[in-house]
């Protein structure tokens, strides 16, 4: 499921979140499975799957229920009892709650990439490195390997991923005469060709989204949040961050950009009716595409995301992985099933065949996916375009070890900037302020 559906979901209880921080048989669809390393982590996985359990998995995501049917039946002694505990976080809540509480948690669990930190801080999930896991790196994206790895320890193993592109609707650039855009300020002189063109068009929406934000600003190369332990560093006016306000600016307070959120009604009738003329998002927003604005079959192309040098740069926009929590009963059959879900290919291909976008390297580079034709993008190879993606995406990118408080006031700082088109500097430092506040008062050591 996308990240950006995930971030749908309102910001209620973030706060108790947040404050809890600091509390305390398929084949391997990579180079090879864990089991040819031999060691005797992964021997002790192999042997619990053999000998069966029950487990509890907790996720959102649509494709679980037939993973879930696939796994039992290639591990017969095994059962998983499929849960929802809500979307993103709502779930972190629940999750929270049970770490406070020292039990409750589930044996496995879906967690976003931003949200990982957060979670490895407080010592609630297992580290998979004694597992064998460490086996598996090369069969990932080094950004989505990144994502769930803190130094030697292992704490999940990444689903999909979120490499960003540019969706742009081909037939309105042809009626206007807009090349594609390969450079930010080619991207803003056709924002402004457009909507002078005709006001009713505009080249895409934001009203401040912190997930947007932070993938625009780790494109740019800023690195506004450095974190070692408890010990975090918070400069969000670095080059990368000023960077990317400074242009954006250019299209906010000249309201270029359309004033409605995405994933709205409005947003739908805009990327079906041909008045959004762009996206820049994940590389899991195609089957959005197809199943939120039907009447644009044909019309939509993808291209590599704008850089700033016109060079290929891309970030990370959505998407998580899974993890074993501390709290398991049976932390080598967790480790089994979350090795098989997002190291089997049965598993990628049931994930992929429901709309989800690969983090392995295997299926990114396979024949099958880069040849995929899709007739609403008009028999465009577009999955070149987003694997390409995957491949340019900025390395060096940290999450906060709040990020899930810190999103959650995004639009109390950031935001204010945009519903004042006023200069996003200034909403930056705000929350940057708001940010080194909340942390300190947490127990962690904050400068910035």
């Amino acid at each position: 499921m996308s990240g950006a559906r995930r971030r749908l979901v309102a910001a209620a209880g973030l706060s108790a979140v947040a404050a809890l921080t600091l509390a305390g048989c398929a084949g391997s669809a990579g180079s090879g499975s864990p089991s040819d390393a031999a060691t005797d982590g992964f021997a002790a996985v192999e042997a619990a799957l053999e000998e069966g359990g029950e487990i509890t998995y907790w996720t959102w995501t649509p494709q679980a229920e037939a993973q879930v049917a696939a796994f039992e039946e290639a591990y017969p002694n095994v059962t998983v009892n499929l849960v929802n505990a809500g979307t993103g976080n709502d779930q972190y809540t629940k999750l929270q709650n049970a770490i406070k509480a020292g039990s409750g948690a589930p044996d496995v669990v879906q967690i976003e990439y931003y949200a990982f930190p957060q979670f490895a801080l407080t010592e609630s999930l297992l580290d998979l490195a004694p597992y064998g896991f460490s086996d598996l790196e090369d069969d990932y994206t080094a950004s989505t390997w990144g994502s769930v790895t803190v130094d030697d320890a292992i704490y999940g193993l990444p689903q999909d991923s979120g490499p960003m592109a540019l969706f742009y609707n081909k037939a309105v650039f042809d009626e206007f005469g807009i090349d594609i855009p390969t450079t930010w300020d080619e991207y803003i002189a056709a924002a402004e060709a457009l909507h002078a063109a005709d006001p009713t068009k505009y080249i895409t929406n934001d009203i401040g989204d912190a997930g947007f934000t932070t993938s625009m600003i780790w494109q740019a190369g800023g690195q506004p949040f450095q974190s070692s332990g408890t010990d975090v560093t918070i400069d969000l006016q670095d080059e990368g961050s000023q960077k990317w306000a400074d242009t954006w600016n250019q299209l906010v307070e000249n309201e270029l950009v359309a004033p409605y959120g995405s994933w709205s009604d409005e947003w739908f009738q805009a990327l079906g009716n041909g008045s959004l003329a762009t996206l820049v998002i994940g590389a899991w927003m195609p089957g959005n595409l197809e199943s939120g604005a039907p009447d644009a079959a044909g019309d939509w192309r993808v291209a590599p995301m704008p850089s700033y040098d016109g060079q290929p740069a891309s970030a990370e926009n959505g998407g998580g992985g899974q993890a074993v929590t501390e709290q398991s009963e049976n932390p080598e059959l967790a480790a089994g099933f979350l090795w098989w879900l997002n190291n089997s290919e049965e598993s990628i291909d049931t994930f992929l065949a429901g709309g989800g976008f690969p983090s392995t390297t295997a299926q990114l580079s396979s024949p099958e996916f880069l040849g995929a034709e899709p007739e609403y993008f008009g028999g465009q190879k577009i999955n070149e375009v987003l694997a390409a993606a995957a491949d340019s995406v900025v390395p060096d990118w940290q999450y906060l070890p709040f990020q899930v408080y810190g999103n959650s006031i995004f639009g109390d700082t950031v935001g204010q900037s945009y519903e004042n088109k006023t200069d996003l500097n200034d909403g930056l430092i705000a929350w940057q302020d708001s940010l080194v506040e909340y942390g300190n008062s947490q127990g962690f050591a904050v400068n910035k």
